[in-house]
């Protein structure tokens, strides 16, 4: 009787260590920085650099690299046309057969933006077509996401984040991933701040902590297109 107990527990465990995915059960990072930059009364250019890890400060996951064009319809309502190249180690010490992959994403996207009381709102609204590329195979697919964002001001100086994001995919399951975030922020000058945060990251298989570090550089370059 007692073998046989444990035997189920053992297999219990092997099952357990086999459905867990890399870097799950450690809290991982990720160390942002975002600008928007504009270039004329109606455009500007995004820039944004995302470093992620496994862990706090090591074992590497993810590099993105973002850029976009913003045409700003009003103070509230900006359309972006965009590019996204993302390198992603898929292994971890634990799992060292994992295969690599590259991406080149390209993504439209609508913002809107409206005020409550002090609560500032923004919802994100973006498509994207993803060219992934696994070294002896690649696959095209397509996504859709929805952020909700709440900003509430403390201060001049001190400040509230909160989103939650939804992936849908465009192809088999539709469920893709939902991103629950809350931040403190500070603004550092007029147009820089930062933001140190936590995100729940949500897969239908799998669920990740991760701390957040995010730096927003947005000078205004329309004094250099301008110049004669």
């Amino acid at each position: 009787m007692i073998k046989k107990i444990m035997g189920l527990v053992f297999l219990f465990g092997c099952l357990v260590v086999k459905a867990q995915q890399p870097g799950e059960d450690k809290l991982g990072a990720w160390y942002m920085y975002f600008g928007t930059n504009k270039v004329s009364e109606r455009f500007s250019i995004h820039t944004e650099a995302q470093f992620r890890f496994y862990e706090t400060t090591s074992n590497f996951n993810q590099l993105l690299l973002r850029t976009g064009l913003n045409y700003h319809i009003n103070p509230d309502a900006i359309a972006t046309l965009g590019y996204g190249y993302i390198s992603t180690d898929n292994t971890f010490y634990e799992f060292p057969d994992e295969i690599d992959s590259k991406e080149h994403r390209v993504f439209e996207q609508f913002i809107l933006k409206n005020k409550v009381w002090e609560f500032l709102f923004e919802h994100r609204y973006r498509l994207e077509q993803r060219f992934l590329d696994f070294g002896d195979a690649t696959d095209t697919q397509h996504r859709a996401r929805y952020r909700l964002q709440m900003t509430l001001p403390l201060t001049d100086t001190f400040y509230l984040n909160f989103y939650d994001e939804l992936f849908i995919n465009l192809q088999d399951d539709l469920f893709g991933q939902n991103r629950l975030y809350a931040a403190v922020g500070v603004n550092i000058t007029e147009n820089s701040s930062l933001q140190v945060g936590y995100m729940r990251n949500q897969f239908s298989d799998a669920v990740y902590d991760r701390f957040q570090v995010a730096v927003f550089y947005n000078p205004d370059l329309r004094g250099l297109f301008n110049k004669k």
